[in-house]
């Protein structure tokens, strides 16, 4: 792995949105919309966007995760191409799976591009298992992988 980066974590706030969707056209296939994110970030009651952000505040990478009730669903994570591997994924989860155990958590699912190895390989690092193959999951007819982890 590459050398680690200096970064914190923060709240998404309005002012990211350009930034986001910007990490978003390169890292997502079927990236969400201005609209979208807007939607996420100050009307979805379930949602919780995370960004982190360099020493410059500019936005490396973020996350977007659901909570409701005590399960939780990872919707999108995503860090700026040049700076993968460098533990900011890590640390976006590691402070989703804090939240998540102090909102009494139980379980936490995703789901994963069948042949999106680096990330099947991240999340697995963090106890999630692969439960079953979603055929045809994704608008281009792309399989996805399900996974779940209990909060502890």
């Amino acid at each position: 792995m590459d050398e680690k980066i200096r970064f914190s974590i923060r709240k998404m706030a309005i002012d990211d949105i350009k930034e986001v969707l910007a990490i978003e056209s390169e890292s997502i296939i079927a990236p969400w919309n201005e609209k979208q994110v807007q939607y996420e970030l100050l009307k979805n009651p379930v949602s919780r966007m995370r960004v982190a952000v360099d020493e410059k505040t500019m936005v490396i990478g973020f996350i977007d995760y659901w909570i409701t009730y005590d399960s939780a669903t990872i919707a999108q994570i995503a860090i700026k191409k040049e700076l993968r591997r460098k533990g900011v994924a890590k640390a976006l989860l590691e402070n989703m799976i804090k939240d998540c155990k102090d909102q009494n958590v139980k379980t936490i699912t995703l789901e994963v591009r069948f042949n999106n190895e680096p990330a099947i390989k991240l999340y697995e690092l963090f106890g999630f298992k692969k439960v079953v193959v979603k055929k045809n999951y994704y608008q281009d007819g792309t399989d996805a992988v399900y996974m779940v982890r209990e909060v502890y």
